[in-house]
C-alpha cells in the first residue's frame, strides 16, 4: 500500500475540535459503557492482563506432611502487598495464610476479613482480630461462601479453593489468578458491599462495575450472588452448547441446569461428569437423575472430597467460581462465577477433568 504524504497545516480549531471529540468518545465507554456505534454494552479490554489456574494436588493417605501446597503461592503475593489485601473467606484456618495477612498489616498493608459466621471462631478470624485487623461476619442463615483475596487493586485469587487445610492438601480443587484493575474491582466492589455497608445474600446491590472484560482476547463475564443471575446464564450457554459438556460438582441439586444437560444429552452433546461421592445421596441429588438419562455420570474416586464447581463448554467455555449447583448459590448465598470464553483456559480445566474422571472409574472398578 503507498503511503500518503500532505503538505496541509493542521491549525488549532482543528486540534481542538480533535480533543472535544476524544474526551466524548472517551466519557461515553468509561462511564456510560457503550458501544458507540450502536448503544450496545461493550467488552472492557484489559491489555495487560494475565490469567493463571492452580489445582491442588490432594494427599492421600493423609501423612501429614502439609508443606508446599497451592497455601505457598497465596502467601507469596501476600508477601508483595504493598497497599491493599481484602479476604472474602468462607472459612480460614491455614496458619501460612493467617501468619501472611499479619505480616502485611505490621509493615503498613491495609488488611481486611469477611468470613462467614458459622466459623468466626476458626484459627484465621482469631488471629486477625487479635493482631488489630478488622474482620466482618455475615450473621445471617444463607453463607457467605466466597473465597476470594484482591491485592493492591490488581490481582484477584477466586475458584472453588477454601483457605483451608482439607481443602489445600486433601481435596480437588481450582483456584484462578488474574492480573487486572478491571477484574480487582469487580471483586473489591463485591467486598466493600459487605464489609462497609453490610449487604449480603439477595439484600446485595448488583452494581459490578465491569461484568464483561476482554484479557488478552480472553472474555471474562463476572456474576456475583445471589444479587445476580448466574442460574439463567449458564442454561442459555448450556444450550447453546453443541459438542460438550463436561463437569465436576460438589453438589448438583439444580434441577433446572440439570435438565437444560440432560437436554442437550438428549439432543446428541457429549456430556460426561463427576460428583462428590459424599453428596450423591443427598436430599435433591441429581446424580440418579442423570445416571437414569443415560448420562456418562461418575462418583469421584478422592477418599475426601471432589470440591470443584466447574462446567466445561464445547471445550472453549469454563464456568467455576464458589457457586454449587443448589438454589442456595442461587437464593441465598455470597457467592461469585466466572464463565471464561478460551479453548486454551478450557483445555487445562479438561486436563483436570480427565484426571478426575480416570480416578473415578478406576475407584468405580475396584469397589
Amino acid at each position: 500500500m503507498t503511503k500518503r504524504n500532505s503538505k496541509k497545516q493542521i491549525g488549532i480549531k482543528e486540534v481542538l475540535l480533535s480533543l472535544v471529540l476524544i474526551v466524548v468518545l472517551w466519557v461515553g465507554q468509561e462511564y456510560l459503557d457503550l458501544d458507540l456505534a450502536n448503544g450496545t454494552p461493550i467488552i472492557e479490554a484489559e491489555p495487560t492482563g494475565a490469567l493463571q489456574v492452580y489445582f491442588t494436588a490432594p494427599r492421600y493417605p493423609d501423612t501429614g506432611d502439609r508443606t508446599g501446597g497451592l497455601d505457598m503461592k497465596l502467601v507469596a503475593a501476600i508477601d508483595r502487598a504493598r497497599e491493599r489485601v481484602d479476604i472474602a473467606a468462607f472459612e480460614l484456618n491455614l496458619p501460612t495464610v493467617t501468619e501472611a495477612l499479619i505480616r502485611a498489616h505490621q509493615r503498613g498493608v491495609r488488611v481486611r476479613l469477611v468470613t462467614e459466621s458459622d466459623y468466626d471462631d476458626r484459627l484465621g478470624p482469631i488471629e486477625l482480630r487479635r493482631a488489630g485487623i478488622p474482620v466482618v461476619t455475615d450473621s445471617r442463615s444463607g453463607f457467605m461462601h466466597n473465597k476470594f483475596v484482591v491485592i493492591d487493586g490488581q490481582e484477584t485469587w477466586t475458584g472453588s479453593w477454601n483457605f483451608t487445610v482439607n481443602c489445600t492438601f486433601r481435596n480437588n480443587n481450582n483456584a484462578l489468578v488474574i492480573q487486572s484493575p478491571l477484574m480487582a474491582a469487580n471483586y473489591m466492589a463485591e467486598f466493600d458491599e459487605m464489609f462497609e455497608r453490610g449487604e449480603f445474600g439477595p439484600t446485595s446491590t448488583d452494581d459490578t462495575p465491569h461484568p464483561f472484560i476482554d484479557l488478552n482476547g480472553i472474555q471474562i463475564e463476572t456474576i456475583f450472588e445471589s444479587e445476580g443471575d448466574s442460574r439463567t446464564r449458564m442454561i442459555e450457554l448450556i444450550n447453546e452448547s453443541d459438542s460438550s459438556i463436561a463437569f465436576m460438582a460438589f453438589v448438583f441439586t439444580d434441577s433446572d441446569i440439570a435438565q437444560a444437560i440432560i437436554d442437550r444429552h438428549r439432543a446428541g452433546v457429549h456430556v460426561m461428569g463427576v460428583m462428590e461421592s459424599r453428596n450423591i445421596g443427598g436430599l435433591g441429588s441429581e446424580f440418579e437423575t442423570f445416571e437414569r438419562a443415560g448420562i456418562d455420570v461418575f462418583r469421584d474416586g478422592n477418599p475426601y472430597a471432589l470440591h470443584h464447581k466447574v462446567i466445561i463448554l464445547d471445550e472453549s467455555v469454563v464456568i467455576t467460581g464458589s457457586y454449587n449447583f443448589s438454589a442456595n448459590a442461587a437464593r441465598n448465598n455470597d457467592e461469585n462465577v466466572l464463565i471464561i470464553h478460551s479453548p486454551d483456559v478450557a483445555a487445562i480445566y479438561l486436563e483436570e477433568f480427565d484426571r478426575a474422571y480416570d480416578e473415578a472409574v478406576d475407584a468405580a472398578r475396584n469397589n
